[in-house]
């Protein structure tokens, strides 16, 4: 999936906004505060239910620029991008792709049909997080 919206937000503040929900995550989920400048290569384990849990790492951080994290399960492996182009000192082109790929035959059959039905309201959601923040700038 890539989705690519220009928004009336300066990339430095888009960029920190990401960057400040990444640092409350891994906090939430380790109990442990992390810089910024920790970031790249760091990775934790985030339980989303007592019998669902993921592996985060964070791959690419270049400010104000990229953002790549890489989120595994036991089912699946997803890659989540944010790139960040400044247009002028008020506008920032936003390019967040994420690609999944899943393990096991059932498994890509399920997330195929899955994909194909959420993957227009998944669009939809994540526009619609772009506008909220860009309101909230």
């Amino acid at each position: 999936m890539k989705i690519e919206k220009t928004l009336n937000v300066p990339s430095p503040v888009f960029f920190d906004k990401i960057i400040d929900s990444v640092i409350f995550d891994i906090r939430k989920a380790t109990g442990k505060t992390v810089s910024r400048k920790q970031l790249a290569g760091y990775e934790y384990v985030k339980e989303f239910s007592a019998s669902s849990r993921a592996k985060i790492k964070i791959e690419e951080v270049i400010e104000n620029q990229v953002y790549q994290f890489r989120t595994e399960t036991t089912k699946n492996e997803f890659v989540v991008r944010y790139e960040l182009e400044t247009i002028n000192e008020k506008q920032t082109k936003v390019i967040y792709t994420e690609t999944m790929k899943s393990f096991g035959i059932l498994q890509q059959m399920n997330d195929m049909l899955l994909g194909t039905i959420l993957g227009y309201f998944k669009r939809k959601q994540f526009k619609k997080m772009l506008v909220m923040m860009e309101e909230s700038y």
